[in-house]
């Protein structure tokens, strides 16, 4: 084999790898590309995610309306609660002055 048949064998064996390779590169990526159904089912489920995290946000929006309201009449309660105790004990304090000076 003299030097010109090595470079030409060698050029074709370099070649065919490179085909070789392109096919295998090509042939992978046709088998794992997603189909056109896949993609629309995927579409479907991201709305159906987004529609129900929108329903979740306006819910914990509702719920977080809701306990704001339930704190601020909590905390008027325990005002007045506190006035009452407060009144009682004045009461207390002037019917025992009362009591006391019988």
């Amino acid at each position: 084999m003299d030097r010109t048949e090595f470079i030409t064998a060698t050029a074709l064996v370099l070649f065919g790898a490179f085909v070789l390779g392109w096919f295998a590169c090509w042939l992978i990526g046709r088998l794992t590309r997603p189909t056109h159904a896949d993609l629309q089912d995927l579409e479907r489920k991201l709305r159906d995610t987004e529609r129900e995290r929108d329903k979740a946000i306006a819910l914990i929006q509702d719920r977080e309306s809701r306990l704001a309201t339930v704190q601020a009449e909590l905390e008027t309660a325990m005002g007045g609660l506190r006035e009452s105790r407060a009144e009682i004990e004045e009461l207390r304090d002037y019917i025992e002055r009362k009591l006391a000076r019988r």
